[in-house]
């Protein structure tokens, strides 16, 4: 048993991620990201993915497997980091994975919730969506254009944006990975990117991956504008994105994992840390230093979201601050 990288297994990735769904987890495309670990044992079908980071091992999700491999891989995966003295914290965990981890001694915690929209019934009709239907209309009357569009035709100019946001962030703004899409790479086609332009200038873009299982769609992942300009921008080009969907009977649109939103006592499971419970609902209310997950979520309410996902964070022992951060470090946050 030992890791290889996910540049070699990219196709039993794919496979993995699209097959075995039992999970239900919205973000598992991201399992795709350049610069992920693979973790795979003999005879079983299914994989692990992570990263190192220093003594630890960050795990992406629970084992993608089929449901007789699940518990091979997982112990599997779980000796391989003892036996290097590695500490293992698993991240995005949803329910079905939590409760497997739980039952063999982790200490399993609430991180944060993802949310999806099920577009079969959603409309922009109504006095609750008049103030997000000003902004679409103010974006589209300064000029905006969106259209979907091939990445690699406009990798210039979609590093042009990615520039001048990320440079809005100020001196010490990073780059984040691991946890967020990524656009290029082998598994560029199976994305759809919309862009919008103002004169034919790029002045956002939003990435969605697919998503596999019983919610089957898209999720609105990577997102990016020039800092500045008309406001609105992001949401008519979600609008857009969701006029296409609909039309070609797309069934539902996630918007990913935001840290430390949608907590509640009745997700946290026996044997959670009522100290790490304490320090995620307080980064909830002050930690936007951290990450501005109020603002995340603010954008996410504005549609509306029909179904709130629970996900988890779960460590070989007690919580540990330690490992915490070095999910941000994996992330490439600091």
């Amino acid at each position: 048993m030992s890791p290889i990288t996910a540049t070699e297994t990219e196709s039993p990735v794919l496979q993995a991620v699209r097959t075995h769904t039992r999970s239900e987890n919205p973000s598992a495309f991201l399992a795709l990201n350049s610069g992920n670990s693979v973790f795979t044992t003999p005879g079983a079908d299914g994989v692990v993915v992570y990263r190192r980071t220093g003594r630890h091992l960050v795990q992406f999700g629970g084992p993608f497997a089929s449901a007789e491999s699940y518990d091979t891989l997982l112990d599997g995966f779980t000796a391989f980091a003892r036996e290097q003295e590695l500490q293992l914290v698993s991240v995005q965990l949803q329910r079905s994975d939590a409760d497997r981890y739980a039952d063999r001694g982790f200490t399993v915690n609430q991180l944060g919730a993802s949310w999806a929209v099920h577009l079969p019934d959603f409309t922009l009709r109504g006095t609750r969506f008049m103030q997000l239907r000003n902004k679409i209309s103010r974006a589209f009357r300064n000029g905006l254009q969106v259209q979907e569009v091939p990445a690699d035709r406009w990798e210039g100019a979609l590093q042009e944006i990615d520039g001048a946001w990320l440079g809005s962030k100020g001196d010490h703004a990073r780059q984040l990975e691991f946890l967020v899409g990524q656009i290029g790479g082998p598994v560029q086609s199976h994305r759809r990117l919309f862009l919008g332009t103002i004169d034919g200038a790029p002045v956002g873009y939003i990435s969605y991956s697919p998503v596999y299982g019983s919610r089957a769609g898209w999720m609105h992942d990577l997102s990016r504008r020039i800092p500045g300009g008309s406001p609105g921008l992001m949401e008519a080009i979600n609008s857009a994105a969701i006029d296409v969907f609909r039309a070609e009977s797309v069934d539902w649109l996630h918007f990913g994992f935001t840290p430390f939103t949608g907590l509640d006592a009745a997700h946290e499971l026996p044997g959670h840390s009522l100290s790490f419970q304490w320090l995620m609902h307080f980064l909830w209310a002050e930690g936007e230093a951290v990450y501005p997950a109020q603002t995340q979520l603010a954008y996410k309410e504005k549609w509306a979201p029909d179904v709130l996902l629970p996900e988890y964070v779960a460590f070989d022992g007690p919580a540990s601050l330690a490992s915490f951060a070095h999910i941000f470090r994996a992330c490439n946050a600091f």
